[in-house]
């Protein structure tokens, strides 16, 4: 049995693209999307199209992550503030470039389980943890953090979120962070997916690294109207796409409690966090 997982295209459809070809040379007897296909990047519509059409005519399967959950929320709620109202705005565009087929977004489980024929090894997948689909598991994380955030009874738990590639095994399982199709955090711009393949009475795990034409999403980036309509925080998840690092965690400890309390402007916020960090100059 062989199973692939990917997760965290963010909405970048160069990368979705080149992960379904690479996925496809391998032949797998099933696919799980594990959450965060849309959001973030330039073409959330379009990845969703796509991958809704491997879903009807393939059978691939997604795993709701935080930021589907978002996009909805975005779609029927109006920001508390004017702060709330730039901080979302690059959201807001996603919601509009997936607001005519919100459907086949809606009604997505937030975990699958499944388990090779005649064995009890489950395989359970979803996009943070048990505790939540923004609870993401770093190499830096310690095993008894995690007490409790694990399913009991699980072979091999299988997630992403945090766009870093991980493995352990700790609470008798093996444990699989599969990093990100579009948008790695680890300073490695190519896009990860995990291989999961049951031989031999276990589970054997392979994280893949692949390339993808970035130019072009460079491009669509450009031209797509994220980089416009998204304001300063759509500047700062395209840096952290150049960089394949994360920028936007330490802004919102720094600077989003006092945007959304209207002590300073999103433009400027933004302009001093990269400022302190070196990188007035990267946009």
């Amino acid at each position: 049995m062989k199973v692939a997982v990917f997760s965290d295209v963010q909405a970048v459809l160069p990368a979705l693209e080149a992960a379904i070809e690479h996925i496809e040379s391998w032949h797998p007897d099933l696919v799980v999307m594990a959450g965060d296909l849309v959001n973030r990047g330039p073409d959330s519509g379009g990845c969703l199209a796509l991958f809704d059409r491997m879903r009807r005519e393939h059978g691939w399967l997604p795993v709701n992550g935080n930021h589907e959950v978002w996009v909805l929320n975005c779609g029927c709620t109006e920001p508390a503030s004017v702060g709330e109202r730039e901080i979302r705005r690059f959201a807001d565009l996603a919601w509009r470039q997936v607001a005519d087929q919100a459907d086949r977004l809606r009604g997505w489980p937030d975990h699958l389980c499944l388990h090779p024929p005649e064995a009890d090894a489950w395989l359970h997948v979803t996009h943070g943890t048990m505790a939540g689909n923004r609870d993401g598991i770093t190499p830096g994380r310690s095993d008894e953090s995690l007490v409790g955030r694990l399913p009991e009874g699980a072979a091999l738990f299988v997630s992403g979120h945090t766009h870093r590639t991980h493995r352990r095994r700790t609470q008798g399982m093996d444990v699989v962070n599969i990093g990100s199709v579009g948008s790695p955090f680890d300073g490695d711009v190519r896009g990860s997916y995990g291989r999961f393949t049951w031989r031999g009475g276990q589970w054997h795990t392979e994280l893949v690294r692949f390339t993808y034409d970035r130019e072009r999403a460079a491009q669509d980036f450009e031209t797509s109207g994220f980089l416009d309509e998204g304001g300063p925080m759509a500047r700062l998840v395209y840096l952290e796409w150049q960089r394949a690092e994360l920028l936007m965690s330490g802004w919102r400890q720094r600077w989003q409690a006092a945007v959304l309390d209207g002590d300073v402007s999103l433009e400027d916020s933004v302009a001093r966090y990269l400022r302190d960090r070196g990188l007035h100059r990267a946009l």
